[in-house]
């Protein structure tokens, strides 16, 4: 089991940003979502300082969907990164966070007609086009609304990174994107150039998530810029910008094998040059989406044990006050986590047990078959590194509400967001 270095053990207790987590759990109650904001920033600079070229313009986008939040927003702000959104309900989140429009980049399959409405109204950076009857909406309502927006369009590489199936974005049966080889790509291109309140930029890409291999990146990087030198001539345009999205893999359990930010980010730098200089091509500007990367080891979930049974069949169950209404990883992709009893932990792991959630599903398990210290009913277990995709996907499943939301900072803990109670879950609700 990894600490971050974040994390301490002090007295048999685990700390969090100097914070004993057993304080948290009391003060808060459970579940509760743990994020550590020193080392949100940290990781957004290690970013910034790393993915820089002399020959063009490099940013960094915050893939808003791993979590958001307005404090999250506040976050991205004041380190002067761009965000991007997939939804109506992220536009206008980000919208009321103050969060500077011009800064966010509208992403996603099926964007509704007010969705992108949105879009113009709230003068966001740039719609990445996903396909050709997004692109006659696009029109459609810039000429409606007399309004320019700036435009880039989502592509396939054909690019098969290793990664879970259902988070594998860039293979030609993608449901995201159009792919380069595809004569739609042209046809969209052309509507776009047509169309004079639009602005075309270039290109994005995003091959998947939890990548641990550069050689998907470099393939990635090589065939944009192969295609893009190829739409320049054809169209007779200039391909200024280029978005090769994220990915890029984290450590969740032993099992991975994360590549250092530093050695991934100039990777990317470094080759991306390279081939734009091989292709004689250059470009304005170079994008990258991490969001998982940033925010993932940066949160935890401080659950308390209310259970604990083993079965005729020899299974140990661990049961908690959460499950997969906070978190459905497990469920959905198989996910894997690290776990510790908070408030024995400097205890040696005595016990191969399965962690299991409330929720009324035989597949509601967080960990299984995992070596944990002895504990007891009341003890505090934390899972780790559930910052990205934790509250994001959490769900009400059995009328479960919410949990809270805590930032922790220079060893201060605040409310980000509150507990969900029994009066929210009903407020939408109509007696008829």
């Amino acid at each position: 089991m990894k600490l971050f270095k974040n994390m301490n053990i002090e007295n048999n207790i685990l700390n969090i940003g100097g914070l004993k987590v057993t304080d948290l759990a009391k003060k808060y109650t459970t579940p509760l979502y743990v994020m550590d904001i020193n080392f949100i920033e940290e990781r957004i600079k290690e970013f910034k300082d790393n993915f820089k070229s002399k020959h063009f313009k490099t940013e960094i986008i915050y893939a808003s969907k791993a979590f958001l939040c307005k404090g999250m927003c506040k976050i991205i702000k004041n380190m002067d990164t761009h965000m991007d959104a997939v939804s109506g309900g992220e536009l206008y989140l980000i919208k009321h966070s103050n969060f500077d429009m011009q800064k966010v980049h509208m992403h996603g399959n099926n964007k509704t007609y007010d969705e992108l409405l949105m879009c113009f109204e709230y003068n966001i950076g740039c719609i990445i086009i996903d396909n050709y009857d997004e692109a006659r909406k696009i029109v459609d309502i810039a000429k409606l609304k007399n309004k320019k927006m700036k435009v880039m369009i989502r592509v396939n590489v054909g690019i098969d990174a290793h990664t879970h199936e259902y988070i594998k974005t860039s293979k030609h049966n993608s449901k995201f994107g159009v792919s380069v080889y595809s004569k739609q790509l042209n046809e969209i291109i052309h509507l776009i150039l047509k169309c004079n309140l639009l602005e075309f930029l270039g290109f994005q890409c995003h091959i998947g998530s939890q990548i641990f291999e550069k050689e998907a990146f470099l393939e990635e990087i090589k065939i944009l810029i192969i295609e893009s030198k190829k739409i320049e001539n054809i169209f007779g345009i200039k391909i200024r910008e280029l978005d090769i999205g994220g990915g890029f893999g984290v450590y969740y359990t032993s099992e991975d094998k994360p590549i250092p930010i530093k050695i991934f980010m100039e990777f990317l730098i470094s080759t991306t040059e390279k081939i734009l200089a091989e292709e004689q091509m250059s470009i304005e500007k170079l994008y990258i989406e991490p969001g998982r990367s940033i925010i993932a080891n940066a949160g935890c979930t401080i659950y308390s044990i209310g259970g604990i049974k083993e079965t005729y069949g020899g299974t140990k169950y661990i049961f908690v006050d959460g499950g997969m209404s906070d978190n459905i990883r497990p469920c959905l992709y198989q996910a894997k986590y690290e776990a510790i009893v908070a408030n024995r932990a400097s205890e040696d792991r005595v016990q191969k047990v399965t962690v299991a959630g409330k929720c009324c599903e035989s597949g509601d398990v967080l960990i299984k078959d995992y070596l944990l210290q002895k504990c007891e009913v009341g003890d505090f277990l934390v899972i780790f590194s559930t910052g990205a995709y934790g509250y994001s996907m959490a769900s009400n499943y059995n009328k479960i509400p919410r949990p809270a939301v805590i930032f922790i900072k220079d060893g201060k803990d605040f409310l980000a967001i509150k507990r969900e109670s029994y009066d929210d879950l009903i407020k939408l609700d109509i007696n008829y």
